[in-house]
């Protein structure tokens, strides 16, 4: 998802140096949207692999 990000972001700095401004500030909201989306799923899903191996190390002790 990063990978995507950053995509957009190149184009956006390509449309900005061709002269389309408006698509590249359109593909930059677009790239901070999936970053801002990637770190809520990286921190979710960080949360949810702590709990699960802790209750997978309690069920095993």
């Amino acid at each position: 998802m990063i990978k995507l990000a950053i995509m957009c972001l190149v184009v956006a700095a390509i449309a900005a140096i061709l002269g389309f401004g408006g698509v590249a500030g359109a593909f930059v909201d677009i790239a901070v949207w999936i970053a801002i989306i990637a770190v809520v799923l990286f921190v979710v899903f960080l949360l949810l692999g702590m709990f699960a191996g802790k209750k997978a190390r309690d069920a095993l002790d």
